[in-house]
């Protein structure tokens, strides 16, 4: 087992471990987790369950689905960044091949 595996294994476990302890069945852990795609994300939900301690599962599910808002935010920020940089190299220095 690699280390990202672990570390992947190690983020789904501590989130079926709270959602259980919410009393919340573990196959919403599997959703969650699956929706959110990495271990650092899986951490911030595990976290909101383990301050927040919300009592129903559409207070869960809205947390996943801005969580998952925020991260298509940054990603899509990120891409604008990179062209922006790109644009601006050719301004600078024109097209070239490289």
């Amino acid at each position: 087992m690699t280390d990202s595996q672990r570390e992947w294994a190690w983020a789904k476990e501590e989130l079926d471990r709270e959602l259980r302890n919410l009393g919340f069945p573990s196959e919403l852990g599997d959703a969650i987790a699956k929706q959110l795609g990495s271990p650092k994300a899986i951490r911030r939900m595990t976290a909101y369950l383990y301050n927040v301690k919300p009592r129903n599962v559409e207070l869960v599910v809205d947390e996943m689905l801005a969580i998952c808002s925020e991260i298509a935010a940054w990603k899509e920020k990120k891409a604008s960044e990179a062209a922006n940089a790109k644009y601006n190299y050719i301004l600078n220095y024109g097209l070239t091949d490289e």
